[in-house]
């Protein structure tokens, strides 16, 4: 995968790459735990940690818009990107400083302003590939990007409990910090070509500018099934830790608490790493997410008649290999669907709704916990099977302009929009 060829000649830039997205990456899933952690021992409230997560978290999705307008408009894309994710490591180092010793507000104003950064080092990263690699490598590089995502969920929240534990929250703060500067000094090293002159600049945006990304999702049929299908999975996914709490007391089995989930993430990196390898359907990406969101739910609806906590862990295993597929596919869809203008943005507008739908997943979850495993264990499963229903209902209509002139009679999934085939018309056509 790493032997990706770059559109300028030379050597690959995909190993850079991934190790900065690593690195930034593990450090936005590390920072969570280490926020709560240091809040509970040095300034002994809990609830301000919770305070702190939510500040770090909450602009995912608000400042998705116009941090993603910001990149697609600026012309030296990795000074403004190197720089982004070193200013979010800084902070995390400046809030193990702060976090009990001054004052709350300045410490949740901080977490904020770093949240708005935040975008970038997820579906911000994501949209350089199509800048960095031929058309042709982008399926397994998605797919390499993809693994970088598996890897920060299981390495980040590990790195801060093992850190916090041993030494102190505030070391673990600061080692991630570090980790995330590391990878924003390694953007500077890529080969990014500065945009032309005539590209428009911040300077020139105007407010319906901001909106694009979202009125995309709406009209352009593949990014609409794409991400609303995937975000409605994201209900289920985020309820998973809920109920992996559920089902190991049922299962009188302690270390099921962690090691569902673990094993759930676990089977997502097999999945990502297994497509990178055969990317099955590589040329029609959105119908990989139509088969994938289903068949995430089938073995999760089988967990309630496992009968122990080994064969449970088995089928989260199972659900999380069909998971690494999708989240490839995804990837892939927003490249290839999106208009260049707005790449970006709809990258980091998918990523912050992807955050918001599994944050309320999990509160819902929360919410009737009381059930039992056994009734949210089948509403995680049937929240997948309903999104791939949504996906495939969202999957209609056709596009205007040269596009649908092209489409023939047996074309039943719409193309590439006008708009994103005409900024890449001097792209080598493939049939």
């Amino acid at each position: 995968m790493t032997g990706s060829a770059p559109r300028t000649g030379g050597p690959s830039p995909l190993p850079v790459y991934l190790t900065s997205a690593v690195l930034a990456r593990t450090a936005d899933e590390g920072a969570r735990v280490a926020l709560v952690m240091l809040a509970a021992r040095r300034a002994d409230s809990p609830a301000l940690g919770g305070a702190l997560v939510a500040a770090l978290m909450i602009p995912h999705v608000a400042a998705a818009p116009v941090v993603g307008i910001l990149a697609d408009s600026v012309r030296r894309r990795r000074l403004f990107h190197g720089g982004a994710v070193s200013l979010y490591g800084a902070a995390l180092v400046a809030l193990a400083l702060l976090v009990g010793t001054a004052d709350d507000v300045v410490a949740l104003a901080l977490a904020v302003a770093a949240g708005c950064v935040a975008p970038l080092l997820t579906g911000g990263l994501t949209g350089l590939l199509a800048d960095l690699l031929s058309r042709e490598r982008l399926t397994r590089a998605f797919s390499a990007d993809a693994v970088s995502y598996n890897l920060a969920g299981i390495c980040g929240p590990a790195v801060a409990a093992a850190l916090g534990t041993a030494v102190s929250a505030g070391a673990a703060l600061v080692v991630l910090g570090a980790a995330a500067m590391t990878g924003g000094l390694l953007l500077f090293s890529l080969r990014l070509r500065p945009r032309a002159p005539g590209h428009a600049g911040p300077g020139r945006l105007r407010s319906a500018d901001l909106a694009r990304g979202v009125v995309e999702l709406v009209r352009n049929s593949p990014l609409r099934s794409v991400t609303w299908g995937s975000s409605v999975a994201q209900l289920g996914v985020g309820a998973l830790p809920v109920v992996s709490v559920l089902l190991a007391a049922e299962y009188h089995a302690p270390w099921a608490t962690g090691g569902l989930m673990t094993a759930f993430a676990a089977g997502a990196l097999a999945g990502s790493l297994s497509y990178a390898y055969r990317p099955v359907g590589r040329h029609h990406p959105e119908r990989v997410v139509l088969w994938a969101l289903p068949a995430t739910g089938v073995p999760l609806a089988v967990v309630p008649w496992a009968g122990a906590a080994v064969v449970a862990a088995v089928l989260f295993a199972v659900a999380g290999f069909c998971t690494g597929p999708l989240f490839s596919a995804l990837l892939a869809s927003r490249e290839r669907y999106a208009p260049a203008g707005a790449r970006t943005q709809i990258f980091t507008l998918g990523a912050g709704l992807k955050s918001t739908f599994a944050a309320a997943g999990a509160g819902a979850a929360g919410a009737v916990s009381g059930l039992g495993a056994v009734p949210l264990m089948l509403g995680t499963a049937g929240c997948q099977v309903v999104a791939g229903a949504l996906a495939l209902v969202l999957l209609t209509g056709r596009y205007t302009g040269a596009a649908a002139r092209e489409a023939g009679p047996a074309d039943c999934f719409p193309r590439p929009s006008s708009s994103a085939r005409d900024t890449r018309a001097r792209e080598p056509r493939r049939r």
